[in-house]
């Protein structure tokens, strides 16, 4: 709650001043620009098509010759090549580069390191009944052998679709899981030109021209596909498949028991390679064009991407009988045949941590040209498309990712069998402004001994800080032109001008509990630009004379940790973060500047002498272009030890510091959960919230009542691992944060009901007429849900919550019985009638709180003799 005392002056403890002294900081840092290395010198390879890795593993590349062979470097720093599996006796094809036939594509089960399952995709010669004779486009499955994880069992071999392919080419063949752990396969138009055997607009003959969705675990509720020739019983139909039971297409009628219900989107041509973004699970393909365009699409569900009626944007070789039904999906980018380029390579999202300036950019290339570009986009409209590099050899076949260090791979296949893997790294051309070495050259510091701030930087401090593995942090801003000001929102993310800083410093107690033996650790620089900002770190010298920029893929310092006794306790491991995760933290959708925003600083803060909320010091100085309206009805995050507090409210705060980055609509979590404070509890997907993995229990849930052991989300927090959260930069577990889930999972939440649960619990159903939130069906006048809210029943008019008035002299008193975890928030007006005219009393009492256990709250306002005012009370829920 607000304890500090508002002025009605013009001017506060704080003064704003302009600073200069930051002006050594770029806003736009200086840019490096790309080129490439052979990746693994000492090693070739023919035909290289596909580059994959198990999932989790860091030293360990997988690399498909077309030919039929799966090659294995086992140790990526000293590389060494085995063959992890031959399929040439089964895949059919030539060692010529161009051949489109072969040893295609490849994926690990998520489930790898338990199941050892991985799958493939191929040309091979067989008959299938009704299907036909000859080559057939072939997706298996495979196990690795039991006694050696670097040879696979060949006698494994299991089908599961067998789709005869009357051509060479346009075959597609490109595997990977979704993240939803299902597979997705991609298949051209089965060859030749112009689409010559129709497959590209129909979804009830064969599995060609689109992308398929299958489910080869064949869970519960999944279906049965329809009977085809290339169809096997190793396999089943995910239930939420667009074009299940679909009984029409471009507008024209079709028989349901005859739609391949396997496919996910249609209408692409050749789509050679695709790939999701880990972290934001869109999936991005490369559809290889005909004569004249190239593009890039974002496959959704049900999408139709055009071809033969479409290609690129412009009009394909059969748009002439188009129906009047008809409707696609534009691509998001496209290029032409001109300066060399033949046939875009559907690329990677760079998500690695060595080249900031690439991060969340989709990398491709063109096959002929060897072109490479990086494309950005809002979804809908590209923001940047700029060539990287060109690679003289051409022949860019595929790419991957260096499971160590998140490096952009390639397939160069030059003349076949003396291909290489290149890696994408920065060149010596340097355009722009450094970023300065060394602390003391930043500007933030007139004394790196006393850690004094020059002129316009302000201190400030959180309610409910980030977790950082136990370190002490203190915290500065500026707005270096006092022209320049921020614009306040009450409960979302709060915008700033370019060139605004945010300075992070970092200190450790070597002891336990013993301050003298805090160490200088890191000090962090946070610089906003038109296009969100960068952050970097300086790491502090031995002894702390100053800082030094640290590389820019981070580092990992340990630290040997002392009780009181001189007892060793243990080695920290410290990350100094690279400057990609520093973007992965500071994402836009939580605005940014992380922690500087309502509920974080709605609390006191000491300047000099002068102890005042920071938010009114800030509007006080000027920092604000808009007008602070009703501050003591602003919220404010609570500590986790605040006892005064519910324990529900101080988890959610917990979430927001911690979570809020990723965890929220526009976030770069594929998990579905809100972890922002303004977002109720019920509707946020965290109680009962369906896991995006539930790891192999159907009872899992993000939190489930009452249990721990089925409740990922404390599991994360509990447990140290590659699935520990928050996921960056921590290597000791917030034991205070996992003590305070725990009681609220066991404990508040053990007799846990929703509003909807509550519906049934005294109506049978949420359609009931009686159990709408709106309905009053004891007739007391306290609609449902506020009966939710306050534990009463609804069908019972004697059993009500009420608040009172009094006089206090002058004053009116209205007093409300608080009920735990719940807030109020007291209104009032002079005119009954008029709806629109209740207003919250911006009093200090009647400030947002969620209190531990039920209690008697007063809210008193003077008002003058002989006006009439009246007051109602709003109840919330976390």
């Amino acid at each position: 709650m607000l304890s500090g005392v508002f002025a009605a002056t013009a001017a506060g403890p704080l003064e704003r001043l302009a600073n200069t002294s930051l002006a050594n900081m770029p806003t736009v840092p200086g840019t490096l620009g790309y080129t490439f290395a052979n990746a693994f010198p000492t090693l070739i390879f023919t035909n290289p098509v596909c580059l994959a890795s198990p999932p989790g593993e860091t030293n360990r590349l997988f690399i498909l010759e077309k030919s039929g062979r799966i090659v294995v470097i086992t140790n990526l720093a000293a590389p060494a090549r085995s063959v992890f599996l031959d399929m040439t006796a089964r895949v059919t094809t030539t060692l010529v580069v161009g051949d489109e036939r072969g040893l295609l594509g490849l994926a690990f089960h998520p489930g790898y390191a338990t199941n050892g399952y991985f799958y493939v995709f191929y040309t091979g010669t067989t008959n299938t009944v009704g299907g036909g004779n000859g080559l057939h486009d072939i997706l298996a499955r495979y196990q690795v052998s039991a006694g050696n994880s670097n040879q696979a069992n060949a006698s494994s071999h299991t089908p599961l679709l067998l789709q005869y392919d009357q051509a060479d080419n346009h075959n597609g063949g490109d595997l990977h899981f979704g993240p939803d752990g299902y597979l997705y396969v991609s298949l051209g138009d089965e060859g030749d030109a112009n689409d010559s055997r129709n497959n590209s607009q129909i979804i009830t003959n064969d599995f060609f021209s689109a992308m398929l969705r299958l489910d080869v675990d064949k869970r519960p509720g999944s279906l049965t596909p329809n009977p085809h020739p290339a169809v096997t019983t190793n396999y089943t139909v995910p239930a939420d498949n667009p074009f299940v039971g679909a009984t029409s297409f471009n507008g024209l009628p079709v028989v349901s028991t005859k739609v391949r219900t396997e496919f996910w989107a249609v209408g692409l041509r050749n789509p050679w390679r695709y790939c999701f973004d880990p972290e934001t699970g869109l999936l991005y393909c490369g559809d290889v064009g005909q004569d004249a365009w190239e593009e890039i699409s974002l496959i959704k569900r049900g999408g139709n991407y055009g071809w033969a009626f479409r290609e690129g944007f412009a009009n394909g070789p059969k748009v002439a009988s188009a129906p009047a039904g008809f409707r696609h999906d534009p691509p998001l980018a496209v290029y032409a045949h001109t300066n060399g380029n033949v046939a875009i390579t559907g690329g990677r999202v760079y998500r690695g941590q060595r080249i900031a300036q690439l991060y969340g950019a989709y990398v491709y290339a063109d096959y002929g040209a060897g072109r490479f570009w990086a494309l950005r986009h809002t979804g809908t409209n590209v923001t940047q498309n700029q060539v990287l590099f060109n690679d003289p050899n051409g022949g860019v076949a595929a790419f991957g990712v260096d499971p160590n260090n998140g490096d952009l791979l390639y397939c160069d296949v030059q003349n076949a069998t003396d291909a290489v893997i290149k890696r994408i790294v920065y060149n010596s051309t340097f355009t722009g402004t450094p970023i300065p070495t060394n602390l003391s050259a930043t500007g933030v510091f007139t004394n790196l001994t006393t850690l004094t701030p020059h002129e316009g930087i302000a201190a400030y401090d959180l309610n409910t800080p980030f977790w950082s593995d136990n370190a002490i942090k203190s915290r500065w801003f500026s707005v270096p032109n006092t022209n320049s000001a921020i614009t306040f929102n009450a409960s979302g993310n709060w915008s700033f001008p370019t060139g605004t800083i945010w300075i992070k410093h970092f200190e450790l107690e070597i002891t336990n509990g013993v301050p003298a033996s805090r160490r200088r650790l890191e000090t962090r620089l946070l610089v906003s630009n038109a296009n969100g900002g960068y952050g970097v770190t300086y790491r502090w010298t031995t002894p702390p004379t100053n800082a030094v920029l640290v590389a820019e893929d981070g580092l990992d310092e340990a630290f040997t940790n002392y009780s009181i006794g001189g007892e060793m306790l243990g080695t920290q491991v410290w990350r100094y973060p690279s400057r990609v995760e520093c973007l992965q933290c500071h994402t836009l959708a939580a605005g940014f500047a992380l922690g500087f925003n309502t509920p974080q600083l709605n609390r006191d803060f000491t300047y000099g002498k002068a102890t005042t909320n920071q938010i009114q010091a800030l509007s006080l100085a000027g920092y604000f272009n808009n007008n602070l309206n009703n501050p003591y009805l602003l919220s404010a995050l609570a500590q986790a030890t605040n006892d005064a507090a519910s324990r529900e409210y101080r988890v959610r705060s917990y979430f927001t510091a911690n979570c809020v980055q990723c965890h929220q609509p526009g976030g770069t979590s594929q998990a579905q959960w809100d972890a922002r404070i303004t977002t109720f509890s019920q509707f946020a997907g965290v109680i009962n919230g369906t896991p995006l993995d539930n790891f192999g229990n159907t009872n899992n849930r993000v939190i489930t009542p009452g249990s721990l052991s089925t409740s990922i989300l404390f599991e994360r927090v509990a447990n140290l691992g590659p699935g520990h959260m928050p996921p960056l930069s921590t290597s000791v577990v917030n034991t205070q944060a996992v003590g305070l889930l725990a009681a609220w999972i066991t404990n508040d939440l053990a007799g846990y009901q929703s509003f909807a649960d509550w519906q049934v619990a005294h109506f049978g159903s949420t359609n009931a007429p009686n159990a709408t939130s709106t309905a009053d069906p004891d007739g007391d006048r306290a609609r449902n849900y506020l009966e939710y809210l306050t534990h009463t029943d609804p069908t019972n008019a004697a059993d009500g919550w009420g608040v009172a008035v009094a006089l206090n002299g002058e004053n009116v008193q209205v007093i409300v019985p608080q009920i735990a975890n719940r807030a109020f928030e007291v209104q009032s007006t002079t005119n009954l009638f008029n709806t629109n005219s209740w207003v919250a009393l911006n009093l200090p009492a009647n400030a947002p709180f969620f209190p531990i256990s039920n209690r008697t709250a007063t809210v008193e306002e003077p008002v003058a003799s002989g006006t009439a005012r009246y007051y109602r009370v709003r109840v919330f829920e976390p």
